[in-house]
This record gives C-alpha cells, structure tokens and sequence, in this order.
C-alpha cells in the first residue's frame, strides 16, 4: 500500500520521467493499465522506481521516478 501511495504522490508531484520523453510537471500520464511496479518493499533511503504501463492506445510506456524505501523500520 505505501508503494503505491508512493506512486500517486510521486505523479501528482510531477516527478515522474518517461524512458524516452519527460513528463511535463502538471500534464497528467495517460496511464490505461499498469504493468508493473518496482518492490520498495525492503529497500531503505532514496531509490529509483520504475513503472511498466500502458496508455490508452495500448502503447507500452516506463516511467521512472525516485521514492523513499519502505524498508527502513521505525514505521
């Protein structure tokens, strides 16, 4: 649930960078479908994620962005 909180954040905050072209801070994703997540779950700090989607064309996209690890403790 925190990765995907992370995630939403990370969208909305504008952070978020294609493979090929960047996100422009306020233009939302045309995200269809989610492929896949990178698992944050037991790394601690700053770490690069990375977002397997398609968008409403059935065209395959990766966006990568930075988040804080859940595996840190202390929660």
């Amino acid at each position: 649930m925190k990765t995907f909180i992370a995630l939403t954040l990370a969208i909305l905050a504008g952070n978020v960078f294609a493979a090929t072209e960047p996100a422009q801070t306020g233009v939302p994703l045309d995200i269809a479908k989610t492929i896949s997540i990178t698992d944050t779950s037991a790394a601690c700090g700053i770490v690069p994620v990375e977002v397997v989607y398609e968008d409403s064309h059935g065209q395959r996209h990766v966006a990568t962005y930075s988040v804080l690890g859940d595996g840190c403790g202390g929660d």
